[in-house]
């Protein structure tokens, strides 16, 4: 979908402490911007955003293309290839990496030289690093963990769980009041790699699941057996939603809203529509996901989404303005905003909103992942890899007694796609 912005005076007076002490000398012409933020508040948001980048250079004609997320993933190296925007959002490490190896993405290590980049977002450097260069910038990233109906829970009893055996014992109670443990939509395949990473990393630790994940470790490895046996505790309990298969995630929203689900493992950015569907935050609550194996330390995925310029781009000069923009710490702070992304901002100037769910995350990610922050599965691993692991761990969901065949099919996967 294809939007022309024009700039509007709601926007401008919205983002206007962000702009002041930039000049806008010098950067004319087009700047193209392709956006795979579809969902309607984080397309908002960065519509609104890149207003007040507007209104820091008018001599600037900004064109604006949004594309549905899932048919982003798709089209990326068309685009990147021919016709290129000058600006496009996309996802840290190794998600990156086969854009960067064709070529496609511009180097954009001199940015990550000056100080404001360099300081302020330190943390942030090794996700957007390949072979010792920069090509890209963070602009959020958010915490993923169980979100539940707390009104479901108090009715029933029950307390967040801490371990694996709280969190079945929970899982019975609810199946045994009639509802689901949890919803989820796999039609898109990732959110079963949710499951998964978490499973893994409870299971087996950070380090391995990432040895995993870059083809150091076999999938029929007893680890990895370990974590499905677990995995498979929850799927016969009854745990999951039916025919989840033929949901996308925001299709199995529902299922939580009505009450039907106590819980969804998910990223922070269901909490919006969860609320826009009419659950207050007395109903909601969130937890980190349990520990499964004693004394493994918890790592958590935070994934990060990034803005690159693509190595085709015809306006690198205004696109590289714009990406010092988007990292600004005022930007960061208000896009990242519990009423805008409801996410966490990755310039450690900025300020994370008075948002209980956004102080709970940053709060997990910053004091209580010891084990590791980890991107997500199909951003760890590398695309084709991650696709076929996908199909894969969605089959599982549906057919557990498939396990050794599928285990097969991925070590085959993994021999031939990283010798």
């Amino acid at each position: 979908m294809r939007s022309i912005l024009k700039t509007s005076a709601a926007a401008f007076t919205i983002l206007a402490a962000t702009t002041a002490g930039v000049s806008a000398e010098g950067l004319k012409g087009d700047l193209k911007i392709f956006l795979d933020t579809s969902n309607p508040a984080p397309r908002a948001t960065m519509e609104q955003a890149i207003e007040g980048f507007q209104k820091q250079h008018p001599d600037l004609n900004i064109e604006t293309t949004v594309i549905d997320r899932e048919a982003y993933k798709t089209q990326i190296r068309n685009f990147l290839t021919a016709n290129a925007p000058d600006v496009a959002t996309w996802y840290a490490a190794n998600r990156m990496r086969p854009y960067v190896e064709a070529g496609l993405f511009e180097d954009v290590s001199d940015l990550w030289a000056e100080p404001a980049i360099a300081n302020n977002l330190a943390s942030t450097k090794g996700a957007m690093t390949i072979d010792g260069k920069q090509w890209g910038v963070p602009y959020t990233y958010y915490q993923w963990g169980v979100y539940y109906r707390k009104d479901i829970f108090d009715e029933l009893g029950l307390t967040e769980p801490t371990t694996w055996e709280e969190e079945k014992a929970n899982c019975q109670k609810i199946v045994d009041a009639g509802k689901k443990c949890y919803t989820i939509g796999t039609k898109f395949l990732w959110t079963a790699g949710g499951w998964f990473d978490y499973v893994n990393m409870r299971t087996n630790g950070f380090d391995f699941h990432m040895q995993l994940l870059t083809g150091e470790a076999s999938w029929q490895s007893d680890e990895v057996k370990k974590t499905f046996a677990n995995w498979r505790e929850l799927i016969d309990m009854g745990a999951f939603i039916d025919n989840h298969q033929t949901y996308s995630w925001q299709e199995a929203l529902p299922f939580m809203v009505k009450g039907d689900a106590a819980a969804y493992l998910m990223g922070n950015f269901a909490v919006a529509p969860l609320r826009d569907a009419g659950l207050t935050d007395d109903q909601l609550d969130f937890y980190q996901f349990v520990e499964i194996t004693p004394g493994i330390e918890k790592a958590e995925d935070a994934p990060t989404d990034t803005f690159h310029i693509p190595a085709n781009a015809q306006n690198k000069e205004a696109a590289r303005e714009f990406l010092r923009y988007v990292v600004s710490p005022d930007v960061q702070t208000w896009i990242n905003d519990g009423s805008h992304l409801g996410q966490l901002p990755v310039n450690s100037e900025s300020t994370v909103d008075d948002d209980k769910f956004l102080k709970q995350g940053f709060v997990m990610l910053s004091s209580n992942s010891p084990g590791g922050v980890a991107q997500f599965f199909d951003r760890d691993a590398p695309a084709e890899m991650a696709k076929v692991a996908m199909e894969g761990l969605q089959e599982f969901m549906v057919k557990p007694d498939n396990l050794d065949k599928i285990l097969a099919r991925l070590d085959r996967a993994r021999e031939r796609i990283y010798k």
